[in-house]
């Protein structure tokens, strides 16, 4: 396992984001999607967030990425929705016929941190500390 680092530490944060299009509408396809991840990319570079793997339903799309401890996650989020959300109604048209309101996406999202390794073996590595 290769750890990142800077200057004062060494880090590997991956996360699973799940966001949800408002109302559960069908709106995305392939275009809508890679769309959606090019704006992703652009707008990640200035939060420090690489971009590790992309796909999308209907309703929906899955992120995983990559942040530094010094990232403002929510922050990025909420960039990222709000930016999105304007363009894709604007560049792709047919979107507004099945979302009538502001909102691309809804108000909540899903953030699940992700790891090397599971949880029961860092609880078993920490608990045997004392033993090596």
């Amino acid at each position: 396992m290769k750890l990142d680092g800077n200057n004062h530490s060494v880090f590997l944060l991956h996360y699973h984001l799940v966001l949800v299009v408002k109302y559960r509408r069908k709106v995305f396809d392939d275009s809508i999607s890679d769309y959606a991840k090019d704006m992703f990319i652009r707008i990640s570079k200035k939060y420090n967030i690489t971009l590790k793997e992309w796909n999308h339903d209907i309703d929906h799309i899955h992120i995983m990425f990559k942040a530094e401890p010094n990232t403002e996650i929510s922050k990025f989020i909420n960039a990222y929705k709000s930016a999105s959300s304007r363009l894709i109604k604007k560049d792709f048209p047919q979107v507004k016929q099945k979302l009538w309101k502001q909102q691309f996406w809804s108000r909540s999202f899903c953030l699940i941190t992700t790891g090397e390794v599971s949880i029961d073996v860092i609880k078993e590595y920490i608990e045997n500390q004392d033993k090596r």
